[in-house]
């Protein structure tokens, strides 16, 4: 139930500048939102969803016994009234920190996975956690149990392939990665757990040269609700495969382990164009024209920072020499009719571009969501949105590229058509949280007015209308008939799980 934050913004808390979100599997189940399951209808050349899963057994009832899953774990579990228990429920998200689950495991082995689910399945609620990033505090549920994978951190390079456990924070496999000189397209925030980012598809800053982190998933090994421990691939369990691919983190069990395939490390030009004020909206609509007309080479993203008048930068990085860049950022600034009041281009080897985007790890406090621009929309429309709100970042993600390569359907991620993501991000206490959420809620609903529609479920908002098809579209049915043929007693049920 971690959310993923794809990306972040240099010099600024990383929630500020580009969000990627999403857990892993075990991230998995907190990065996912709501129940409701409105029927959407799929494509009837979908392939079907053939059942080889055992009936389901009657769940056992009453509580679990704490005490004899402690004895089994090579990790530790944490109870309310213990000394470490204040720290160990707490997420990214400050505004959760009042959560209480009943209990947090600490899940080294795949046998603490297992011996988790046995103990517990069916008699409380079960959240997965890997860098405990959902935006909705999913990975922390009142009075559940927290499996916490971030133990299962290990990351393996080996050619061109690499096996990363489910709890493996961003900032640790790019520096195992570059050391070996290979990549993988994934998000910027460091503390996000590899599990969510990729469950939820895995926006980034090298996804429309390399496609989305999803993309890279050759296997994986998940836990399912009954306790097995299965590989899912293209030639085993392949249900499972196409729904681990952007269906969102905690519907389908709890992953312990991804491989991935990676590219060699590139070389990169990274850079950063602020624009005075007043020129938001020329900056806009020249921007959404010029990303459209990118090589896949290059990657941006145009941040409207609220107030008034309302604030534009551009950000972003290309695989390539900076002599190949200047040419194409003269090609926005002369289309927009505006002079940068700072331009920074600089060329970083693969880890240093990464940290160049990371921003700050510091645990936040704040409300989001996501809207999914498919065709340009009305620029004044959409800064008119963001003025007067003052502290509120639209963070607006070029896609397209190798990100539309894939068809729709093709794996669970729906969003292939997008040409960028807008994440709404503001920043809120306890005190001033109705008030921020309700302005947050006012943004979405002005971007939908403006043109933009849909949702990215790593930027999970259990306020989002009609998430269910904003976040899968017409993959939802799919991803329905998947969960239910891994886990038809919906145990991993939770707000915006895919089967309610």
């Amino acid at each position: 139930m971690d959310s993923e934050h794809d990306q972040g913004r240099p010099g600024v808390p990383r929630r500020a500048f580009l969000r990627i979100a999403g857990v892993s599997a075990a991230g998995a189940v907190a990065a996912a939102c709501g129940p409701e399951t409105p029927s959407v209808p799929v494509a009837s050349t979908d392939p079907a969803v053939t059942s080889s899963v055992p009936p389901a057994s009657r769940l056992p009832t009453g509580p679990p016994n704490w005490d004899d899953l402690r004895s089994q774990l090579t990790g530790s579990l944490v109870r309310p009234g213990a000394a470490g228990y204040p720290a160990a429920k707490h997420g990214f998200n400050q505004l959760f920190d009042g959560n209480n689950p009943v209990a947090v495991a600490t899940a080294a082995t795949v046998e603490d996975v297992q011996a988790c689910l046995k103990a517990a399945a069916g008699r409380v609620t079960i959240a997965a956690r890997s860098g405990g990033h959902s935006y909705a505090g999913y990975s922390v549920p009142e009075g559940g149990l927290v499996v916490d994978v971030a133990a299962l951190n290990k990351v393996d390079v080996q050619g061109s392939k690499a096996v990363i456990g489910a709890g493996a924070k961003l900032g640790d496999v790019y520096a195992a990665l570059a050391q070996a000189g290979r990549a993988l397209p994934a998000g910027s925030c460091p503390t996000v757990g590899i599990a969510g980012l990729t469950l939820g598809g895995g926006i980034g800053v090298l996804a429309r040269k390399y496609g989305l982190t999803c993309d890279h998933l050759s296997s994986a090994r998940v836990v399912t609700a009954d306790g097995r421990a299965l590989t899912a691939s293209a030639d085993s369990e392949p249900d499972l495969f196409w729904a681990l691919r952007g269906g969102g983190g905690g519907n389908f069990g709890i992953v312990t382990e991804f491989t991935f395939d990676t590219d060699p490390a590139p070389d990169l030009t990274v850079f950063t164009l602020r624009f005075p004020a007043g020129s938001a909206t020329g900056v806009f609509a020249a921007w959404q024209q010029w990303i459209a007309a990118m090589p896949p080479e290059l990657w941006a993203n145009l941040v409207l920072s609220g107030g008034s008048p309302v604030q534009c930068r551009v950000a972003g990085c290309y695989v390539g020499g900076a002599a190949g860049l200047t040419t194409l950022l003269n090609n926005l600034t002369t289309n927009a009719g505006v002079r940068p009041t700072q331009r920074v281009v600089k060329s970083l080897d693969y880890l240093a571009a990464m940290k160049f985007f990371a921003g700050s790890s510091a645990r936040q406090s704040f409300v989001a969501s996501s809207r999914i621009i498919t065709t340009p929309v009305d620029a004044a429309k959409v800064v008119a949105v963001a003025d007067g709100r003052s502290g509120m970042d639209l963070l607006i993600d070029g896609l397209g590229g190798a990100v539309a390569g894939p068809a729709k359907d093709a794996t669970a991620f729906w969003h292939r058509d997008a040409l960028a993501s807008v994440q709404v991000y503001a920043p809120a206490t306890a005190k001033t949280r109705t008030k921020v959420a309700q302005s947050v809620g006012e943004a979405v609903a002005g971007l939908a007015a403006a043109g933009a529609g849909g949702g990215y479920v790593n930027y999970i908002d259990p306020a989002l209308p009609d998430w269910k098809a904003a976040y899968y579209g017409d993959n939802a049915k799919r991803l329905v008939d998947v969960s239910r043929k891994y886990d038809p007693q919906n145990v991993f049920r939770f707000g915006q799980g895919v089967v309610s």
